[in-house]
């Protein structure tokens, strides 16, 4: 009898310390193997990585104003920039508002005109949040914003139109871009000037939550 409860006490001692020396290591165990309570824990932390919240700050700016306030909204929100860049680059010329014939003149009379974008291509699943910059021409989005818009899927994205000028609103660019990418949430636009401040930026987003 002795004999068979010492074998009894070794097998108990022996059952204890293996449960003890696979606790700290229960990742690596087996899904068969892991208890309920962890693998529920294992999928929230999973879940909250995935919702977390990345923002990015996509812009043209074909004289470098859009391009000072897109920088300073990164700033303020921390958020990834990515330049919407056209393949055949704007110049002095082609902005020459007074002339009919000009590249930019008749872009904005033609509603297909759709420029090419040579920028490479952004992740647009990889944010949740975008914020997005342009200059007015005639009143409304440049027509690489359409290209731009129509190139996305923006389902589950926050969209937040933002533009510069010197006194022309926003107008009805917002909706138009919405129109066209038939897809997200979109927000109401804001029109800022180049000389804008982070101050004031950063009050403008704050007002967005």
């Amino acid at each position: 009898m002795v004999f068979t409860m010492a074998l009894t006490l070794a097998s108990c001692g022996s059952s204890t310390k293996d449960e003890s020396a696979d606790s700290p290591k229960a990742e690596e165990q087996t899904p068969a193997e892991e208890p309920a309570e962890q693998t529920e824990e294992t999928a929230s932390v999973t879940e909250e990585t995935t919702d977390e919240e990345k923002v990015l700050v996509a812009y043209f700016s074909a004289t470098g104003t859009t391009k000072g306030v897109a920088e300073k909204i990164a700033s303020v929100t921390g958020a990834d920039l990515y330049e919407i860049q056209p393949a055949e680059p704007y110049t002095e010329a082609d902005l020459n508002y007074n002339d009919s014939s000009t590249r930019a003149t008749v872009e904005q009379n033609e509603k297909n005109a759709r420029p090419e974008i040579g920028s490479e291509d952004v992740s647009m699943q990889d944010y949740t949040t975008v914020y997005l910059g342009f200059p007015i021409w005639w009143g409304e989005e440049p027509r690489i914003l359409d290209t731009f818009v129509e190139k996305y899927s923006f389902e589950g994205i926050t969209v937040i139109p933002f533009c510069t000028s010197g006194s022309s609103p926003i107008g009805r660019s917002g909706s138009n871009m919405e129109a066209l990418a038939g897809s997200g949430t979109w927000l109401e636009g804001r029109r800022f000037s180049g000389d804008v401040s982070e101050e004031a930026l950063k009050s403008w987003i704050e007002s967005l939550n």
